[in-house]
């Protein structure tokens, strides 16, 4: 009875979330804030469809544990060194400044200080999803606003792990299991099983299982790492969040991070819509309408107030005044990671439960406002720039950011999907013609040797969408997929050209019948293993029979037209390719030795007269490495000297008695 209660709630929610985000879709808001509607429509403040608050809180642990390990996933220590400064010195100021000033407001309202630093975090953190997704989709990430975002939220994710760890510690909780020096024991446990992990525990687990070649069996072993780390930390006394964000990092830090992301991306979104649709039935739409006017005074305010801050902080760290207001604009909101905060510090008494949901509903309110909000901020920015304010604050006073500004991922390279015979060929082709290129291989073995060589190869299946974002596919201009497996590529083609339509996509078959059906996906050329091979073969032989090498291109070309459809259509008449000539097919050129005992050594032309003796004619002279074009009757041949001859092919046994070495 329980299963099918349960199954009838994720029924109810699903199927209201379809129409709702594919309206928030069509209005051009964010998805994520159909799904808090969503859940505010089914939750028990809403239309009640579902009143159970047992299983909303286990949906959203699920929901949270599910969420942070993908973000987990796609965080990586190597974000925070390429963007150090702005992580370090930006996040940092905006989060201080933020917490501190917000804290202070409350500790004036009368709230306790602990509690008042709690709210002061809460409100500091950003959403992550929200931003990123918008920034992507305007194609900003790589802006100078869009990296500075991203640096900020990247401290603010870390800095949201830190709080939730000492949380406890901040509630007052006593006991040994939640004391300061155990609490240190166990940050110290987790950051020293982390750096194991990912240097040596889980790179050995995922090569052996990606040997196996077993899609199956590879993303069970990311669910099994993932949860076991999170049930680790849980007994040790921790979040399950905070685990299940370790674990992700764990896998992050591997070789075989793309790939495990990729796997996981599909049931991300799914993820995401549990933890927010649980968020939105928690919404107590009753103190909404009791403290209207205090909610929607405190989301403005917040907004405001944020706004402020994260603009100052860009303009402390040398960016000018453009750059602030769209930073400022775009982190202003409340973010995800408050959202789950505010859950942990209402379980640990920090929180009362009316300031747990008011605090919801301003966090709501102030995620549905951010796409309206980074839709006004470049208006905003133009504005601004009209002011009458001092240069050092237009044009920011830190030049070292330019530079790094202007840094980019590869544009117009090559990826290479596959690293067999093909694959390598392609990459010495396009080392030697200086094309930056990426690769992608799915066998382990070959990534692990070709990496140490330095080749930018890595691990996992093109297919795969983030696989392909990981190797930059969207700047690429051209994409060359070797697979054999008919059915891998034509996954491939479909996702390359979804994620680049203006892409170039060359493919590899060998199956005829998958021709019109890899065109059909997307390629641009698609090369066929049976009759290229075929056409250099066809091509070989006439070349035997001097047919001019002008005519043999253009019957390549012939046949390569329209998809090989000569080649395919047997009713064509194969004259209709070109005239082909074939009149010195009774003829051959051949290279010839003058023996140095031989008939011909020390002879002229002249004396010889293989011309009229043999049907011969000498068209050249190799001596010394060195050739003699101009020949007479009067030429006289030396020993080792090589002759080019054109002869009939039935004389050609006696010319080389003519030439031979005698005993």
């Amino acid at each position: 009875m329980m299963e099918s209660l349960l199954l009838r709630d994720l029924l109810i929610i699903f199927g209201l979330s379809i129409p709702v985000v594919f309206a928030f879709s069509r209005l051009r808001i964010a998805p994520l804030v159909g799904f808090l509607l969503a859940g505010i429509l089914v939750g028990p403040f809403g239309l009640g469809l579902i009143q159970e608050s047992g299983e909303i809180e286990l949906l959203a642990e699920i929901g949270v544990v599910l969420l942070l390990f993908t973000i987990g996933i796609e965080f990586s220590l190597r974000d925070l060194l390429q963007l150090r400064r702005i992580v370090l010195l930006g996040g940092g100021l905006q989060l201080l400044i933020t917490t501190l000033a917000v804290a202070f407001v409350f500790v004036l309202l009368g709230s306790s200080r602990e509690t008042s630093i709690f709210l002061g975090a809460l409100v500091a953190l950003s959403s992550t999803a929200i931003v990123l997704k918008i920034l992507q989709e305007k194609g900003e990430i790589y802006s100078a606003h869009g990296r500075t975002s991203l640096g900020i939220l990247i401290f603010q994710d870390v800095a949201a792990v830190v709080i939730i760890l000492l949380t406890p510690l901040l509630a007052g909780v006593s006991g040994e299991e939640t004391g300061f020096f155990k609490l240190i024991l166990q940050a110290l446990g987790l950051v020293l099983l982390t750096l194991l992990s990912a240097r040596y525990v889980v790179p050995f687990i995922m090569y052996h299982v990606a040997r196996t070649r077993n899609s199956e069996l590879f993303l069970l072993s990311v669910v099994v790492i993932g949860l076991s780390v999170a049930w680790l930390t849980s007994m040790a006394g921790l979040s399950l969040a905070l685990g299940a964000f370790l674990a992700g990092l764990i896998i992050s830090e591997s070789e075989y991070s793309t790939q495990a992301l990729g796997n996981v991306i599909p049931f991300r979104d799914m993820f995401m819509s549990i933890f927010f649709i649980s968020i939105g039935m928690l919404l107590d739409l009753d103190i909404l309408r009791q403290h209207l006017f205090l909610i929607l005074a405190a989301t403005f305010a917040v907004l405001l107030f944020k706004a402020f801050v994260n603009a100052l902080s860009t303009f402390l760290i040398g960016f000018p005044l453009n750059t602030m207001i769209l930073v400022g604009f775009s982190l202003s909101q409340v973010g995800e990671f408050s959202l789950i905060l505010a859950g942990v510090g209402f379980a640990n008494g920090l929180l009362t439960i009316e300031i747990y949901q008011e605090f919801l509903d301003v966090a709501v309110l102030s995620m549905v406002l951010t796409p309206f909000i980074m839709g006004m901020a470049p208006q905003a920015a133009a504005f601004a720039q009209e002011l009458p304010l001092p240069t050092v604050l237009k044009s920011g006073w830190y030049e070292g950011f330019l530079e790094y500004n202007r840094e980019r991922g590869l544009e117009n390279h090559l990826v290479i999907i596959g690293y067999g015979v093909n694959g390598r060929n392609v990459a010495t082709a396009a080392r030697a013609a200086l094309i930056p290129y990426r690769i992608i291989d799915i066998n382990p073995d070959t990534v692990r040797k070709e990496k140490s060589k330095g080749e930018p190869i890595m691990y996992g299946d093109a297919a795969q969408k983030a696989v392909l974002e990981h190797a930059d596919i969207k700047a690429a201009k051209s994409v060359v997929v070797t697979a054999g497996d008919p059915v891998s590529a034509q996954r491939v083609i479909e996702a390359a050209r979804r994620l680049n339509p203006g892409i170039h996509i060359i493919a590899r078959t060998h199956f005829l019948s998958e021709l019109d059906r890899f065109y059909a996906l997307g390629a641009d050329e698609v090369i066929s293993d049976e009759f290229e091979s075929s056409i250099e073969l066809f091509s070989r032989v006439l070349h035997r029979y001097m047919v001019p090498f002008s005519e043999i291109e253009t019957m390549g070309e012939q046949l390569r037209a329209n998809h090989y459809r000569i080649l395919r259509s047997p009713e064509i008449r194969r004259k209709s390719l070109c005239e082909l000539s074939l009149d010195f097919s009774d003829v051959d050129i051949r290279s010839i030795r003058v023996g140095k005992h031989s008939g011909a050594a020390e002879q002229t032309l002249g004396n010889l007269n293989i011309r009229k003796k043999y049907g011969v004619s000498v068209l050249a002279i190799s001596r010394n490495h060195k050739l003699i074009y101009d020949l007479g009757a009067e030429t006289e041949l030396k020993s080792d000297d090589i002759l080019l001859v054109i002869s009939p092919l039935e004389r050609l046994e006696e010319l080389r008695e003519l030439f031979e070495e005698k005993e």
